[in-house]
């Protein structure tokens, strides 16, 4: 047997030895995070396998997906309802296929309301469990936090504020930092982002950012479309950028462009690229979610919306423990965003908000400002921190790694 035959088998025994992690991610923003996580832990060990489901960029990454993402990807209460049953027996399926694979460790990404009953059981079932990413209980739902440390061994936070909320529920909590925070914008990110997308300085651009999931382009495209008329007939020269998260729902905002008879309008339709347009732009609409974060970092003014059933709206409302729901006002403590939803996300109000950011040169230079403040804020050595805190617990598990 050759040198060459030997190391062959030596790697063919370490991929059997290695550990199978299981691993769920609901949505685009979960995928970004586990795909990291993912190419961080098999920096360390390129034998360690996951399975779960995972998006785009984890299978890419080499996950194996047992359900396709999409599956997870609902909003709301009402929304859920919906789905509840077949939610259900994917979850009772997945852990039973974890299980009967016996993975050492679970990791749910974020998707807290399928993640964290999945952690709960396969956690009562001798499994070790990481979930990664704090629900948002600093503002909403703060009786959370005993479930959240029953269901996991660690959490891994993003915000550096979170750690302190759980000290009292004996679970340990890890700040890994914002992967978003280490690429963040410069002062010079919107001349270069300019030149990509050949659009000269003072044209008025604008971004729209819809949501990433199905449910939100449906809910928030008639709504974008018609304020970006109204912007159109202030800013004649404006022009409009795009990204969709996903080809579905591309096509999606295609077919709301040739309901709302919205083709003349000069908008770029973009597949991802969400940064890219949001360096590029003056200004953003961006629907509530981590993209509002992403707007911060790529430090472009901009105004949140979003709007959901109206049960829903009137449950989450009685929960509230903040006056704001957007991830740039939480992390400032204070509005410097404004925020539009539910009655009041009109296309007008959405114009209007756009068209004072622009013309408000001043305001714009402040965030600026502020946004390049949260990037140190929020910036850590994420690959590092998460990859150690995944092989601290496959130690704990007793998993050879």
């Amino acid at each position: 047997m050759g040198a060459s035959d030997i190391a062959a088998a030596v790697d063919r025994a370490a991929a059997v030895a290695a550990p199978v992690i299981g691993i769920v991610a609901g949505e685009a923003s979960g995928d970004v995070l586990g795909a990291e996580l993912i190419g961080a832990v098999r920096a360390h060990n390129p034998a360690i396998r996951f399975v779960g489901i995972a998006g785009p960029k984890m299978l890419a990454a080499g996950c194996e997906s047992l359900v396709p993402q999409e599956k997870l990807a609902l909003r709301g209460f009402v929304e859920v309802a919906a789905h509840l049953p077949e939610l259900v027996r994917i979850r009772r399926a997945l852990g039973a296929e974890l299980l009967r694979r016996r993975v050492p460790l679970f990791i749910g990404v974020d998707a807290p309301d399928f993640n964290l009953g999945l952690e709960r059981r396969l956690k009562a079932r001798g499994v070790r469990t990481i979930h990664y990413v704090s629900p948002s209980v600093w503002a909403w739902r703060r009786e959370r936090i005993g479930g959240i440390a029953r269901a996991a061994d660690r959490l891994l936070a993003l915000f550096p504020f979170e750690p302190a909320l759980y000290r009292d529920a004996g679970l340990a909590v890890d700040f890994v930092g914002h992967p978003l925070a280490r690429a963040a914008a410069t002062p010079a990110s919107r001349r270069e982002a300019r030149e990509t997308f050949k659009l000269s300085p003072a044209t008025p651009v604008f971004a729209l950012l819809p949501g990433s999931r199905a449910s939100e382009v449906d809910m928030h495209a008639s709504l974008l479309l018609r304020a970006a008329r109204l912007i159109a007939e202030a800013r004649a020269d404006a022009q409009f950028l795009m990204p969709l998260a996903s080809r579905a729902t591309r096509e999606q905002m295609r077919q709301a462009i040739h309901d709302e008879d919205a083709e003349s309008l000069p908008i770029t339709l973009m597949y991802g690229h969400a940064d890219d347009a949001l360096r590029a732009a003056d200004v953003a609409l961006v629907a509530s979610g981590t993209a509002t974060l992403e707007a911060a970092l790529a430090r472009c003014p901009h105004a949140i919306f979003y709007k959901v059933a109206p049960l829903t709206a009137r449950i989450v409302a009685r929960k509230l423990l903040l006056p704001y729901v957007g991830l740039p006002n939480v992390i400032a403590g204070r509005f410097v965003v404004p925020e539009l939803l539910q009655d009041d996300a009109t296309p007008v109000n959405l114009a209007r908000a756009a068209i004072n950011l622009f013309d408000d040169a001043l305001t714009r230079r402040r965030l600026d400002a502020v946004f390049a403040g949260f990037a140190c804020a929020l910036a850590a050595d994420s690959p590092r921190l998460v990859a150690a805190a995944v092989m601290a617990e496959l130690a704990k598990a007793g998993a050879r790694c």
